[in-house]
C-alpha cells in the first residue's frame, strides 16, 4: 500500500535564470552612484525599473522620482530610467543646463540606434511593441512623427499599411514573448518580403532565458508564481508563458504578504520565477513565507548560465 500524500509538501521549481537582469543592476547602480556623486537628493524621471521594492529602497537613499522634467529643480541632477526616453528628453534637460545621467539599458539603445540607421537608410520601420509602455514611447521617439508604425499583435501586422512597403525595416520591444514576436515578425515577412530586420535578435538575453526557464517548469508545476510589478512588461509576460507551456494556472506576485492561501490548494508542485526587475530577496521572502505553512523542498531548474555586465556612464566612473 502507497503512502498518504503529505497535504502539507510542496515542491517548489525554482526557475533559472530569474530575477535582475544586467540592464536593471546597472539602472539601480546609476542612481546610487549618482547619490554618491552629486548628493541628495538626485532626481529620476519615472520609475527607474518596474518594481516598487526597488524604487522605495532608493527613495530612502535619496532618490525622488517624477514624473517630467518639470518637476526637476534647475541645477539638480536627473537619471533618465532603464527603459530609454525619447530624444526630446535630454534636449529638454540641455536647454536647462541639468546634469542629466542616462541609465538607459544598452541593449533598449541598441533598438534605438537600429531605428536610426533603418531612417538613415530611407526605410518607413515598424515597431513591434506595447502601445504606452515607457519602453515604447521613448523608442517611438527616437525618429520624427510618422517615420514609424507601431504593431502590437498578430492581427496588427495582418492589417497594418505602410507607405514604402518596398523600403521597410522591423524592430522590437526588448521585453515582448519570444513566440508571439516570431509570429509577428513571420506576418510581416510575408506581407512585406522585403522588410529588413535586426543584424541581432532584439528582445533581450534575459527575456529570452526567463522565458525559457519558464517553459522548462510549467509543463511539471500544478501552479506558476511571477514576482514583478503588475507594470512590468517582463514579469507579465513570463505568466503568459507558463499559462501556453501547460501550467494549469499562473499569476503575478509583487511581494510575499499579497499571497493567496487558498490559490495554493491542491497545488504539491510550484513553479516560482521572477521579472527582470525583481530582486532575489522578494523571491526568497516568498519560500519563507510558503514554509511557514508548507514543508518546502527546492528543485533548481537551470536552462542558461548568465554572466552579462553593462559598465556604468563614463560621466560616473570618472
Amino acid at each position: 500500500m502507497s503512502p498518504t500524500p503529505d497535504p502539507s509538501a510542496l515542491t517548489v521549481l525554482l526557475a533559472s535564470p530569474r530575477g535582475f537582469c544586467a540592464g536593471v543592476d546597472r539602472a539601480i547602480q546609476v542612481v546610487e552612484a549618482c547619490i554618491s556623486k552629486y548628493g541628495r537628493p538626485v532626481y529620476v524621471r519615472h520609475e527607474i525599473v518596474h518594481n516598487r521594492f526597488v524604487v522605495e529602497s532608493l527613495e530612502a537613499k535619496g532618490a525622488i522620482f517624477v514624473d517630467e522634467l518639470d518637476q526637476v529643480p534647475d541645477g539638480k541632477p536627473v537619471v533618465f530610467s532603464a527603459h530609454g526616453v525619447p530624444k526630446s528628453v535630454p534636449a529638454e534637460a540641455d536647454r536647462r543646463h541639468l546634469v542629466s545621467v542616462d541609465a538607459t539599458c544598452p541593449l533598449v539603445t541598441k533598438v534605438h540606434n537600429e531605428a536610426e540607421r533603418h531612417h538613415r537608410d530611407g526605410r518607413h520601420v515598424v515597431l513591434i511593441g506595447h502601445e504606452g509602455h515607457p519602453e515604447v514611447i521613448g523608442t517611438l521617439g527616437q525618429l520624427p512623427e510618422g517615420t514609424m508604425t507601431l504593431v502590437e499583435t498578430v492581427a496588427d501586422a495582418e492589417r497594418v499599411e505602410v507607405p514604402t512597403p518596398e523600403l521597410l525595416a522591423y524592430t522590437t520591444q526588448t521585453t515582448l514573448s519570444v513566440d508571439e514576436t516570431a509570429e509577428i515578425v513571420e506576418v510581416l515577412k510575408r506581407r512585406f518580403p522585403k522588410i529588413a530586420g535586426p543584424r541581432k535578435e532584439d528582445i533581450c538575453y534575459a527575456t529570452t532565458n526567463r522565458q525559457a526557464a519558464v517553459k522548462a517548469i510549467a509543463p511539471k508545476a500544478d501552479a506558476v508564481l511571477v514576482i514583478g510589478a503588475p507594470n512590468s512588461s517582463n514579469s507579465r509576460r513570463l505568466v503568459e508563458v507558463a499559462l501556453a507551456a501547460g501550467c494549469p494556472k499562473a499569476k503575478l506576485l509583487q511581494r510575499a504578504s499579497e499571497l493567496d492561501w487558498t490559490w495554493l490548494d491542491g497545488v504539491s508542485r510550484l513553479g516560482i520565477s521572477a521579472g527582470a526587475s525583481a530582486p532575489e530577496l522578494l523571491v526568497e521572502e516568498l519560500i519563507d513565507t510558503l514554509r511557514t505553512r508548507r514543508r518546502v523542498e527546492i528543485e533548481n531548474v537551470t536552462v542558461a548560465e548568465e554572466d552579462v555586465s553593462f559598465r556604468l556612464p563614463r560621466q560616473l566612473v570618472a
